[in-house]
């Protein structure tokens, strides 16, 4: 019997986790999806989905069950078994690239000594189905999208990979938890070490999540739907579900190499120690506000439901507040998971305000932005960094200063490349302009 309990110890919980993420991860995306609606509603002075459920809590169940129901259309001249395979391609990569990724100290599926690598790599092996299912579908719209997803991915994976990097040369290390205890070590996050790195990763994970304005291969005013053209019903379905879990995979990244994972902001300030307390008490004020706009709702059912959402967000605040009271020892474990994911919203928060805000780009200036000033611009920041940690390890100077020094030089050579590229878009806006 020990023998099996022993066995069964370093599988279990890493299965159980696996469970979690496959069962839990879908809904998510869908409130996902129901918060991008909310943002832009509340952006265009407007309510957004409030019908199903009070406030619209139960929009994404109804739209799942909708995708559930509708009838599943294969083009007669289709590829049918590669048509058939190709979300369920994106949607698996998706998903195990979850895997190497610490949603805390206490919830990792593989801690493994590549961890980062093995993200990018599982996690780039999605453009597989979008091309897939853009060659499958026999339709000239949906093989352009699927060319235009090709060639984004490939002009923004070197200029994202770059970014990575940085940080890598700071952490010293793949493997991702490894990364959220150097920035611990360090006490600072790497984010205010590099900055000019996090924002070539927060650029070149928008274009390679295909999300506005660089959504270029599914552009509805060019190619009505772009590679998911043909595609209907739920495995339609799955299309969106890969998008929302790869930005959600993304903002993990993110947030393990520049945010510092799981670690509560100001960790090491003292006289910020209440800030323990904030994650129990956050929930404590959303039950209270569910419990207060209950009776406020018109119908019975909704009234059930947001009584039953209190009752949730209670239950969550429980083992928040135990283990910032009662057992500390499991402190680490529990807030560092609220603290990542509240982190991963943050950065997908900033993915939707780009999108409502800036107009999508023309291809050629996609394009452009990739290969003439962000992927110049990322091989200059490694070099600088690099020089600024010889400096500092070598040279005996202070990392902040050397580092500040190095982001200096970095933005000087982007403030150039950005007058060359306005000069070279001139010449090409010019050029479009005489062929219309």
């Amino acid at each position: 019997m020990q023998s099996i309990i022993e066995f069964l110890r370093p599988h279990a919980l890493p299965l159980l986790y696996a469970v979690l993420i496959v069962a839990v991860l879908p809904l998510l995306a869908g409130y996902v999806v129901l918060l991008e609606r909310k943002v832009m509603a509340d952006m265009q002075a407007r309510l957004g989905p409030m019908r199903v459920g009070p406030h619209g809590l139960l929009q994404p169940i109804a739209d799942a069950l909708k995708l559930l129901l509708k009838e599943d259309i294969i083009p007669e001249r289709a590829d049918k078994w590669i048509f058939w395979m190709a979300p369920l391609i994106s949607v698996t990569a998706g998903l195990l690239a979850f895997a190497a990724l610490p949603f805390g100290p206490g919830f990792l599926i593989a801690d493994l000594n590549i961890g980062l690598l093995f993200i990018v790599a599982i996690s780039s092996m999605g453009i597989f189905g979008i091309v897939l299912g853009g060659w499958a579908s026999n339709s000239h719209y949906s093989l352009m999208g699927a060319l235009r997803s090709a060639a984004q991915l490939v002009s923004y994976e070197v200029a994202g990979g770059m970014a990575l990097v940085a940080g890598v040369l700071l952490a010293g290390t793949l493997s991702t938890r490894e990364m959220v205890d150097a920035q611990a070590a360090q006490g600072v996050w790497f984010i205010f070490l590099c900055p000019v790195a996090f924002f070539i990763y927060l650029v070149a994970s928008v274009a390679e999540t295909n999300r506005a304005p660089f959504d270029m291969p599914e552009a509805e005013s060019e190619l009505v739907a772009g590679y998911m053209t043909e595609f209907s019903g739920f495995r339609w379905s799955l299309y969106f579900l890969a998008e929302y879990a790869n930005m959600i995979v993304v903002a993990g990244i993110a947030t393990t190499l520049f945010l510092g994972g799981g670690a509560r902001p100001f960790g090491g300030v003292s006289w910020l120690r209440p800030l323990d307390f904030f994650p129990p008490l956050f929930f404590v004020g959303v039950a209270g506000f569910c419990f207060y706009r209950a009776p406020k709702q018109p119908v019975l059912v909704q009234k059930l439901v947001m009584a039953a959402f209190g009752g949730l967000f209670l239950l969550l605040a429980l083992p928040l507040g135990v283990a910032a009271t009662i057992l500390p020892a499991w402190k680490a474990a529990v807030h560092g998971g609220f603290w990542f994911v509240a982190k991963v919203m943050l950065y997908i928060y900033v993915f939707l305000w780009i999108r409502f805000t800036f107009p999508r780009y023309r291809f050629d200036q996609l394009m452009h932005l990739g290969w003439f000033f962000l992927i110049p611009l990322s091989i200059v920041n490694v070099m600088s960094l690099g020089i600024g940690l010889v400096l500092h390890r070598q040279a005996g100077w202070s990392l902040p200063v050397a580092l500040g020094l190095s982001t200096l030089a970095t933005l000087v050579v982007a403030l150039y490349l950005a007058h060359v590229g306005e000069q070279r878009a001139g010449i090409s806006d010019t050029e479009v302009e005489s062929e219309a």
